[in-house]
């Protein structure tokens, strides 16, 4: 909760400061180069691809203005500038339905590989803009001139709301369609037509497409820091929502998910899933003796000996207090499970160093399998907390397996 308040303060914090252009400026370079965290940044690049239904529409106006104008003045240029479009778009739709299949299992050199894609497609679309616009202005034609332009102003509208979250993307693109249109814009209002007020409409033109891309650059810079912020703090709230304040494993909510999951890869794999209940033996005495900040530093270092021990495919969870699961995925039989529970109870029971103090537990673990005791994960957290008070009650330090007799209840009192 520290963490999303925090960033919650930031927000409003940079929201007052807004008022001042030369702070925001600097602080848009800034954050321009400070690296992403992964998971924002896999948003990000997952917005890029999509766009398709825009990307498709605004290749289609081109083209199709493209081609309308190649055949009226038999220009082959802009029919080649019109073929290119086509070749493209298909490119770049075809490179977006291939990142949905491969981009959530994509590692981060690859989204890497997937943006630059991106990248190319935006720019080179940028580009293809900026040689109709020069081209239709070797003509005096204002109305075609008109609708030229005005695809340049779509292009920009469309790039700055999407591309915004990859800022160099958008930036780049935004100037290779706009800065050449500019300047064929200015090239053409000197040009000698002697129409009334032709230097003039044409550089008021020219001047408005530049205003217009500063005001875009800046809006880029907005728009990313509050990309940015609204993915962290949402990113910061559901790693709150499924994970222990204290000691950052799983809890009852990412466990259920988890769980789900193993369930489905073990039917599928024709598989068990077991359940370890584990409980602290003499944690309340080290608590209540030594009182609870070397209570939660004994938690948090049992939680980092409880992820070292499984594998990367098993959940750790806090349930609370001194409670734990361990989700161990994939067992194809129960020995196991009991192997595991044997070398957590060791790895446990190793002294801990707290404050300059030496301090010792144990642990007593219930282990309930699926799908032989149920196949819910609350029947099976019941089965495994009898099978645990019948291992606290046999001495501490032990793990038993739930037997068929063991009834759903609570023993969560014995000490």
């Amino acid at each position: 909760m520290y963490t999303a308040l925090r960033e919650m303060t930031h927000y409003r914090g940079m929201r007052r400061s807004d008022q001042y252009a030369p702070r925001d400026r600097r602080r848009s370079a800034r954050h321009l180069a400070t690296p992403l965290p992964e998971r924002v940044y896999r948003d990000f690049v997952d917005m890029l691809f999509d766009m398709r239904l825009p990307v498709f529409g605004l290749a289609f106006v081109f083209v199709a203005i493209a081609t309308l104008f190649a055949f009226e003045w038999h220009d082959p240029i802009i029919g080649a500038l019109a073929a290119a479009a086509v070749l493209l778009t298909a490119a770049r739709l075809w490179t977006m339905q291939a990142f949905k299949r491969a981009g959530a299992a994509a590692s981060l050199n690859q989204l890497k590989r997937w943006e630059l894609r991106y990248a190319i497609g935006t720019c080179g679309f940028a580009l293809l803009l900026a040689g109709l616009n020069v081209r239709a202005l070797t003509y005096h034609q204002p109305l075609m001139h008109l609708i030229t332009v005005s695809l340049v102003f779509a292009f920009g509208a469309g790039v700055v709301s999407r591309t915004s979250v990859r800022p160099r993307i958008c930036i780049v693109s935004l100037l290779l369609a706009t800065v050449p249109t500019i300047a064929a814009l200015a090239a053409h209002a000197f040009s000698n037509h002697g129409a009334m007020l032709h230097t003039q409409l044409f550089a008021i033109q020219a001047l408005l497409l530049a205003m217009i891309t500063t005001l875009s650059l800046q809006s880029v810079g907005h728009l990313y820091r509050s990309a940015v912020q609204h993915h962290t703090i949402e990113h910061d709230m559901a790693q709150l929502a499924k994970h222990d304040a204290l000691t950052g494993l799983a809890n009852r909510l990412l466990l259920r998910d988890r769980f789900q999951d193993a369930v489905v890869h073990a039917l599928r794999k024709g598989e068990n899933v077991a359940v370890h209940y584990i409980d602290l033996d003499g944690f309340k005495a080290i608590n209540d003796h030594h009182g609870h900040p070397a209570g939660d530093s004994l938690l948090q270092q049992v939680s980092r000996r409880l992820e070292a021990t499984v594998r990367a495919e098993d959940t750790v969870a806090r349930l609370g207090g001194d409670e734990f699961v361990v989700l161990q995925a994939g067992v194809a039989q129960n020995g196991e499970a009991e192997m595991l529970a044997r070398r957590i109870i060791k790895k446990l029971s190793a002294p801990y160093a707290i404050d300059g103090a030496s301090m010792s537990i144990s642990a007593s673990i219930g282990i309930a399998m699926m799908p032989d005791a149920g196949r819910d994960l609350e029947r099976l957290l019941s089965r495994a907390d009898s099978a645990l008070y019948r291992s606290k009650t046999g001495g501490k330090g032990r793990a038993h397996f739930c037997k068929r007799e063991d009834a759903p209840g609570d023993h969560r009192a014995v000490a």
